[in-house]
């Protein structure tokens, strides 16, 4: 077997780690070894790869769903979900806690953006909980990881990009990571009450008046109203989906009206706060698309060298079975999460192990689950989580970098037993597309 497809992948992630930009480094090697292994015909290829992204109609989801979660942001919902939620909870021991992970499991299905969850309830919340007493570990922990539930609640952005990169529908993408979604957030309520009666001094309940002082005099009907607003626009989007009346194109730009409308009902839109908003979703955009320009022409070398029958005869001829393969690449995805964030994970990674689960007859629908639950994991393992980042930029200055990475600790070890628990029952992520096509 020629092994120039496997010098290929390790130059391009040797580069990787080495810190050079990733887009560029994807494209700048594709190009260069596609020039000395298919010669100048090789630029009669790579545009019309690029120009199948350009008319991917699943793609154009991303941008609108960007712009739907920052919208959303900017319409000062999300305070109002944090300040009713701690006055429904601020009695009970860790109830500041258990607050901040409903809010981000309603802000995931409302968004799907991790960093403006982050940010605003780290904002909102962190200075609160520990003027009140909370273990800074215990109040960054759950900041950190209610706000990456946007990568597996949806609507996710992971799960638009691998829909694409896997070839199979996105809606069934989003149907399959409802239980799942809602498993992790149980198992997140547990480890809380399980902290909050073990420790209470590290968890505590909110003295009354303090809870006045937080809440303010909120009335019944603000209460209502700030758990229906998100919910309508929640099942706007996701209702259209599984109903069958929307593809997750169109449900996505009726998301993005829905947000906007959401803030002018707020008083919140002007044109200062529309030009955020487009700038924001002009730049997460770009990121990621220029990053799939890039591992499109990856994967036309990776492939035109045969680098996925090289890899398909590598695990044939080593007999491993289908359960040992999918070990070894939920593992090689994990570490790679350390050090590279979920888009290059989705474009160098799973192209690259999609064709032999194909041969393997392993379920693509469930692969794609599994993928973003580990996925998830990116946004919270150092050096490089992004949602450790963003919390850090907004935390106050008593809380060490040392304080959010022991936080974090017990969410990853929960989002591994999670994965553990869907691979070994894969009918929790394929249950309800299979209800539903029924």
């Amino acid at each position: 077997m020629d092994a120039t497809p496997l010098i290929f992948f390790v130059v391009v992630l040797f580069l990787l780690l080495a810190g050079f930009p990733v887009a560029f480094t994807l494209g700048g090697a594709s190009v260069l070894f596609g020039l000395f292994i298919f010669g100048i015909d090789f630029f009669n290829l790579l545009p019309m790869r690029i120009w199948g992204i350009m008319n991917n109609y699943i793609l154009i989801a991303v941008p609108l769903f960007v712009f739907m979660g920052v919208m959303f942001e900017k319409s000062g919902l999300a305070e109002e979900l944090l300040e009713t939620m701690a006055l429904l909870f601020g009695k009970l021991r860790g109830g500041l806690a258990f607050s901040v992970l409903i809010v981000g499991a309603l802000l995931a299905a409302a968004t799907g953006i991790v960093g403006a969850t982050v940010v605003t309830m780290g904002v909102l919340t962190l200075p609160t909980m520990l003027k009140k007493g909370y273990n800074p570990k215990v109040a960054t922990g759950i900041i950190a990881a209610s706000g990456t539930l946007g990568q597996i609640i949806p609507p996710s952005i992971v799960l638009v990009l691998l829909g694409s990169v896997l070839n199979i529908s996105v809606g069934d993408l989003f149907l399959a990571a409802v239980i799942p979604g809602f498993v992790l957030v149980l198992m997140y309520l547990l480890w809380l009450i399980i902290i909050a009666f073990v420790k209470p001094k590290d968890a505590p309940s909110m003295p009354k008046e303090d809870l006045l002082q937080f809440t303010g005099k909120i009335r019944f009907k603000k209460i209502i109203t700030a758990f229906l607003i998100p919910f309508f626009l929640i099942l706007a989007v996701l209702g259209s989906i599984f109903a069958g009346i929307a593809s997750p194109t169109e449900a996505a730009a009726l998301g993005a009206v829905g947000a906007t409308l959401l803030t002018v009902v707020k008083g919140k839109f002007n044109l200062k706060t529309l030009n955020e908003v487009m700038k924001s979703t002009m730049t997460l955009t770009s990121m990621a698309f220029i990053i799939l320009a890039g591992a499109s022409a990856f994967g036309l070398v990776f492939r035109g060298m045969g680098g996925d029958r090289y890899l398909t005869e590598l695990i044939v001829s080593g007999a491993l079975e289908p359960e040992h393969f999918l070990a070894i690449v939920m593992v090689i995805i994990f570490i790679a999460g350390f050090f590279i964030d979920f888009i290059e994970i989705t474009f160098i990674i799973v192209p690259v192990v999609a064709p032999i689960f194909i041969h393997l007859n392993v379920d693509l629908l469930w692969i794609g689950i599994l993928i973003a639950i580990n996925l998830q994991t990116s946004f919270l393992t150092p050096p490089f989580g992004f949602a450790l980042f963003f919390l850090k930029g907004v935390a106050p200055p008593q809380v060490s970098t040392m304080h959010i990475y022991k936080g974090i600790v017990p969410y990853v070890v929960i989002q591994i037993i999670g994965l553990i628990i869907v691979i070994l029952y894969p009918e929790i992520a394929l249950w309800l597309p299979k209800l539903m096509s029924n």
